[in-house]
């Protein structure tokens, strides 16, 4: 049993993630076409602007002030080593093409983990105001419109009912791949929606907005938070080690509770759950 409470660890994710969406907000307001102050990581499509990486200096900083003893891992490259044994997993703008083309999906993800195993997390629809947030074995909330309620998979149990959300790479070697198992996904469940950001994916299927999510080749990062929110809310996941590449690319497959089962032998059948090949 972990010695730290996971209760205020949540807190802490909750205050920083949404002080973090303000200045997001805030900051693309300043700009305007935020497209002028971007630049590219992994590939000509995969971009990063200068508000992910503001976003994440703020967050490091206020984690560091809450919690001096802690690490970070940051997607824009905000590292520092543990002393504490918690460790905070950071994506300052999750969805970033979003964030670009003002479509209104794109999250603040944070999480804490020790040991490997991610205890609290919170993840924040920045431009919709929804806060999702858990901690283990408290279950899983959301708070919207001054109003918070706990969140709950749905009762579905036939993949061929189950509204399904994926995400593609920035690489097009994988996504080849991945629209072949499109191809071999799409006809077996009740349709397919693509949004744009994994760690609301996750929160989607929590609240029963979607039944299920599969990707491949994300960072932990990504799915820390929401994958905590998701099992939390009755969903099966089944995601890579936090310390895996997502280079490797692995596949990161939830589904709510009453579906899982089925939809494990879906997934395993259509090839969903072997990493994809090459770059």
């Amino acid at each position: 049993m972990t010695k730290h409470d996971p209760l205020p660890l949540k807190d802490i994710a909750v205050e920083v993630a949404v002080e973090a969406a303000g200045k997001i907000l805030a900051k693309r307001a300043e700009l305007g076409d935020i497209r002028s102050y971007s630049a590219t990581k992994s590939s000509a499509v995969d971009p990063v602007t200068i508000v992910d990486t503001l976003a994440e200096d703020f967050i490091a900083d206020r984690l560091l002030t809450l919690r001096p003893d802690d690490g970070i891992i940051g997607e824009e490259g905000s590292s520092r080593a543990s002393t504490s044994g918690v460790s905070w997993i950071v994506d300052p703008i999750d969805g970033t093409v979003n964030f670009l083309y003002g479509l209104p999906e794109y999250a603040v993800s944070i999480a804490a983990a020790v040991d490997g195993e991610v205890l609290a997390g919170c993840v924040v629809n920045v431009p919709r105001g929804h806060v999702y947030s858990a901690a283990v074995g408290q279950g899983a909330h959301v708070e919207r419109d001054g109003e918070r309620v706990r969140l709950a998979c749905n009762e579905v149990t036939d993949p061929a009912l189950a509204l399904v959300a994926t995400g593609f790479s920035y690489s097009s070697a994988w996504r080849a791949q991945q629209a072949a198992l499109l191809a071999e996904m799409l006809p077996r469940v009740r349709d397919i929606r693509r949004m744009g950001a994994a760690a609301l994916d996750f929160c989607r299927v929590a609240e029963g907005t979607v039944d299920a999510f599969y990707e491949h080749g994300l960072h932990c990062w990504d799915f820390a938070a929401g994958a905590l929110i998701a099992r939390e809310a009755g969903a099966v996941a089944h995601t890579p080690r936090l310390s895996t590449p997502g280079s490797a690319g692995e596949p990161v497959s939830v589904a709510a509770g009453p579906l899982s089962a089925a939809w494990q032998e879906l997934v395993a059948d259509a090839g969903v759950m072997r990493p994809l090949q090459g770059r």
